[in-house]
């Protein structure tokens, strides 16, 4: 890679980890954005030990749709041409208090799905006039088909994921890529305290999954692999029965 790797969430455990395996496969120039004032110095530490000659930190504020494409037209202006990039935000919410409380609702909807929309939208447009580069978006088994004990945060998912697939489609032939990664429950910061759902995997894990298929130029991969078939056999399962599922 020539290029700068972007990684939006730059604090996500799991860009984190897809950053570092770039790093260590040879990519050299990375981006770190988060919101601003985040602490971002393990992050770097971690990059620049796995083989990054650069790497800098910037703020990024996901919810603040005007600003996005300022802020990726600066990224270009001041570190070339962009080879990844990795929608790593987002948030999970309270699903407790999302079914009673609208604003709540809608910031979860509006992080996870609004903003990624956004952003995507911007960046494509920039990686045609490049002619090249890679989109790494992360949707959930979660958006595959939602449940009720997590529909806020699988229905944004879900639009994520449509979304995507149409702008693969719509990026067909152009040079741009784009790998939508389907992982289930992930053990992590952003789950814990919860119980693990089967089917678990690690931030690791997704990130040796989505680079692997990343370097395949693969459209979509599942982490791990097994939930392609099962929920294959979910889509099938009658609504009452799906109603009572857990998270």
């Amino acid at each position: 890679m020539s290029g700068t790797v972007l990684v939006l969430g730059g604090r996500s455990e799991i860009g984190t980890a897809v950053a570092q395996r770039l790093a260590a496969g040879g990519a050299k120039r990375f981006v770190l954005a988060a919101r601003p004032g985040a602490d971002l110095s393990e992050q770097v530490t971690t990059l620049r030990a796995a083989g990054a000659e650069v790497v800098e930190t910037a703020g990024f504020d996901a919810d603040d749709l005007a600003r996005h494409r300022p802020f990726l037209d600066r990224v270009v202006a001041e570190h070339g041409p962009l080879d990844v990039v990795v929608l790593a935000f987002g948030i999970l919410g309270d699903q407790a208090r999302a079914e009673t409380d609208a604003e709540h609702a809608a910031a979860i909807v509006h992080t996870d799905y609004v903003a990624q929309v956004a952003v995507l939208t911007h960046t494509a447009e920039l990686l045609r006039a490049q002619g090249s580069g890679s989109l790494v978006v992360f949707s959930s088994v979660a958006g595959v088909r939602v449940r009720r004990a997590n529909y806020v945060y699988g229905s944004a998912k879900a639009g994520l994921d449509g979304f995507a697939c149409g702008l693969a489609d719509a990026l067909h032939g152009t040079g741009v890529h784009l790998l939508l990664v389907r992982p289930g429950f992930v053990i992590g910061r952003m789950t814990e305290g919860m119980s693990p759902a089967p089917f678990s995997s690690t931030p690791d894990q997704v990130a040796d999954a989505t680079v692997a298929a990343l370097r395949r130029q693969r459209a979509v991969v599942w982490v791990p692999g097994v939930l392609r078939p099962v929920f294959a056999v979910m889509r099938l399962l009658p609504r009452a029965v799906w109603r009572r599922m857990p998270r």
